[in-house]
């Protein structure tokens, strides 16, 4: 160990990351083997981290999970995020701090804003999830909206023409956090035609990540909440 990482060979992880930047390192399981991934595992348990794993493929997840039943390891695996949470060690609860809106356009949409809601999770936020609301039936996105207008920070997950997140900024008076997904018939162009849109938005407060990236939205928020319910 050395200067806050630990040589793993292959990788290089960082421990030290939550002082520096308020979360502690995520796992990208995506290009990783899964002996790699469950070493890196290891050292997150050794050094009671609270854990967390992107992009993890249902093979494997299958390992892993076996691995972590085998230990004995508190954990969370949602298939559907293809995301791996490690609990530490000694904590009943975790204190809830912040509160953020997950909110997907569209049921096709599901895995990103799965991805977007766990990350959220991870950070200690309060998430409230609500699915299907897109614009091509706007009176279903304002009955929802008693359920996230008080959100420190909203996140919203739309493919297509990724019109929603504009349509949600003009309702809350909070940073919106537009994710531009790949689902949609060839000219959304794997989802550049929702990111164009995005970012075009003519809502002020939204602020828009890359393609399907689901976690970076999710961490991001949770920053938010977390800075927020300090402050409270």
């Amino acid at each position: 160990m050395s200067s806050g990482f630990i040589d793993l060979d292959e990788v290089q992880f960082d421990i030290g990351r939550e002082g520096r930047c308020g979360f502690p390192e995520v796992v990208y399981a995506e290009g990783k083997s899964k002996e790699t991934i469950w070493k890196i595992f290891q050292t997150i348990i050794k050094h009671n981290i609270d854990g967390f794993a992107t992009r993890v493929s249902e093979g494997k997840g299958l390992f892993l999970v076996q691995e972590l039943k085998r230990n004995n390891i508190d954990f969370s695996y949602n298939k559907i995020a293809k995301t791996i949470r490690i609990f530490k060690r000694g904590v009943n609860c975790v204190s809830v701090c912040g509160k953020v809106a997950v909110i997907s356009a569209g049921t096709s949409d599901l895995p990103v804003a799965e991805e977007a809601k766990e990350t959220v999770l991870w950070t200690g936020a309060e998430v409230v999830f609500i699915q299907d609301v897109g614009v091509a039936g706007p009176h279903r996105l304002q009955a929802k909206l008693p359920l996230f207008v008080d959100s420190d920070a909203v996140v919203v997950v739309a493919g297509m023409e990724g019109a929603l997140p504009s349509v949600v900024g003009g309702f809350v008076q909070v940073p919106v956090i537009a994710v531009p997904t790949s689902v949609g018939y060839g000219a959304s162009f794997g989802g550049l035609a929702a990111l164009l849109g995005m970012l075009n938005s003519c809502a002020s407060n939204v602020t828009v990540v890359n393609i399907d990236a689901g976690f970076k939205a999710g961490y991001v928020a949770g920053l938010i909440a977390k800075r927020v319910g300090k402050k409270m």
